[in-house]
């Protein structure tokens, strides 16, 4: 047996080869090729490609993590060339690994036929295989909104022929989603986003706000944002990179023109990828991130072949520069420690600005027939190359000092669920304790008129900090902050965060008071205690001489004085996360 297992295992290796060998690519034509770049593949069809590549060759693999509101799982699909499996623990030793994101907004299909190209000629060593990069991709991540075709709603995009929906299968846009996670597929993408743990992010996109002449645009992640050592390279090294490699590629490329219903060449600004979105979400564990925008006005074939190129000439950076890259994203972790100040508030820096040699067509103003109102055309036989003038930098608006821990009451499970999800290490109160911590007090918001989301969000959210000892029984939680997790517990659980839970409604049950009182049972223990508490009849005396309003509105004078006894409730407007200093 021992003379002939050799043999048997040199017969079996012989045979996969030439079975390699004899396939053929043109048997691997996807639904976009197959209709000369005139269509999208459906869900369906995109996972039985895969599902073909996998069953020949050991270089792909498919793996299914968690359920989306449609009921189909999240697909997980990876290209390995040393065909070594999945476990991504013992793949990041030696590799650096990209993530693609196709389909969060379905209507916008590129990246989806674009990807299930590359994956094919990957696996053909057509475009020869990345050694040192394992590729993965979420094929269709909007999995509803997949399902969802027709051929209407992309008003201004010039193909495919169908096409998927903005909305999923709740009706939720998932590139608002990624920090309050209402989806399933948000809860799943935070699985597969941890179990990769990428070192770059690519999120597949199609938009338009004016027309001009590329068909590729960019939209990395801002880089004061991202911050530190990371935000330097991916400034100045990766996007430079980028532009290089597709010039020579003869693809022109531009930052994502950041405007609607307006001329480019006046002028325009970054993107500001907050946390609520794919590439705001990754940057909260230090990925290099971007988002490809491809023009929708322009053909359906030549914007999947961009998108294409892109992901090629992006798999080449990591390759040439996977070093420098895993390097910069452990500088970025050191970036801020405990007791550091973290931005979490961010404003347009209007000192700084970069130069660009913007490739448009001539605008022109005119009187619309339909409405009688300023109508704006683009000129498409009146070409220019003009600098124009691009605001991409942003400077700390508001910043809070990084705390040792924050104590969350074992009550708001909610919060701990997400928490867990993120892989945010956690530990628990083993017996009642009196700790003193910093406490807040919601001093002010705003609330949006209109529904975003499912939600009505906050806004110039601030809040008043006190030191106070408190009880925290057993079982409550501390969420140490010294760790991975580090910018995305700040983000999420500092109140005036531009998407905090709070910011996102997940503790509006304290901004409701819970106990009153009659008035007429009330007005006399009010007469008692401004009696016993002669400071307060002045400050009350003192606020009725001022106060017009106040003066003239019993109840108004009656709910004052409940809000300064003993009665009022200290939970209301009380934030129930506690900063551990």
């Amino acid at each position: 047996m021992k003379k002939i297992l050799p043999f048997i295992l040199l017969l079996v290796a012989c045979n996969t080869k030439s079975k390699k060998e004899s396939l053929d690519s043109e048997d691997y034509l996807t639904v976009f090729e197959k209709s000369n770049g005139t269509q999208t593949a459906t869900y369906f069809e995109t996972i039985a490609f895969y599902e073909l590549l996998e069953q020949h060759f050991s270089e792909i693999s498919i793996q299914t993590l968690g359920k989306t509101d449609a009921g189909y799982p999240l697909h997980l699909i990876s290209y390995n060339s040393k065909g070594t499996g999945d476990d991504f623990q013992e793949l990041r030793k030696e590799n650096r690994i990209l993530l693609i994101n196709n389909g969060i907004h379905p209507g916008e299909s590129d990246g989806i036929d674009a990807t299930m190209q590359l994956f094919r000629d990957l696996a053909f060593g057509e475009t020869g295989p990345p050694e040192n990069t394992i590729i993965c991709t979420i094929p269709i991540y909007n999995v509803g909104g997949s399902l969802n075709r027709n051929s209407t709603t992309r008003t201004n995009q010039n193909g495919p022929e169908e096409y998927g929906f903005r909305g999923n299968a709740r009706n939720y846009d998932l590139n608002r989603d990624f920090i309050k996670s209402d989806t399933k597929n948000a809860k799943s993408f935070a699985q597969i986003f941890h179990l990769v743990q990428p070192d770059v992010f690519i999120d597949n996109h199609v938009s338009n706000g004016a027309d001009y002449q590329y068909t590729l645009t960019h939209l990395f992640t801002q880089h004061n944002k991202l911050g530190g050592e990371l935000g330097s390279y991916l400034h100045n090294t990766v996007m430079p990179k980028l532009e290089s490699k597709l010039n020579t590629k003869s693809w022109d490329i531009t930052p994502y023109v950041n405007v609607f219903n307006k001329r480019p060449e006046i002028g325009f600004s970054q993107f500001f990828d907050s946390p609520r979105y794919s590439t705001g979400y990754t940057t909260l564990f230090n990925t290099l991130g971007m988002m490809v925008e491809t023009h929708m006005l322009k053909p359906y074939d030549k914007r999947v072949k961009g998108t294409y190129e892109l992901m090629r000439s992006m798999i080449e950076i990591i390759e040439e520069n996977g070093v420098d890259i895993r390097e910069a994203r452990l500088q970025n972790e050191k970036t801020w420690q405990v007791g550091d100040p973290y931005p979490i508030q961010w404003e347009l820096d209007t000192t700084k600005s970069s130069k660009l040699l913007f490739k448009g067509y001539e605008g022109e103003i005119s009187t619309s027939t339909l409405t009688g109102g300023e109508r704006l055309r683009f000129n498409r036989t009146k070409p220019f190359i003009k600098e124009v003038n691009y605001q991409n930098f942003f400077k700390s608006k508001q910043e809070v000092t990084i705390p040792e821990a924050y104590i969350i009451p074992r009550g708001w499970h909610n919060i701990l669920e997400l928490l867990q999800l993120n892989d945010v290490k956690m530990e628990t109160v083993q017996r009642d304790t009196t700790l003193r911590v910093e406490a807040y007090k919601i001093e002010d918001y705003n609330t949006r008129r209109n529904a975003y989301e499912g939600h009505y969000l906050h806004y110039g959210t601030s809040v008043k900090s006190k030191e106070i000892e408190l009880m925290f029984k057993k079982g409550d939680i501390i969420v140490p902050t010294n760790q991975a997790a580090m910018r995305y517990l700040v983000e999420t659980l500092e109140p005036a965060a531009t998407d905090s839970f709070f910011n996102w409604n997940f503790f509006d049950t304290i901004l409701q008071q819970k106990e009153g009182f009659s008035p007429y049972v009330w007005e006399e223990k009010a007469q008692t205690l401004l009696k016993s508490n002669p400071r307060l009849q002045i400050e009350f005396n003192v606020k009725k001489s001022y106060d017009k309003d106040f003066a003239t509105n019993w109840y108004a004078q009656l709910d004052w004085l409940h809000k300064k006894s003993a009665n009022y409730e200290r939970s209301h407007l009380q934030y129930p996360v506690f900063r551990l200093n």
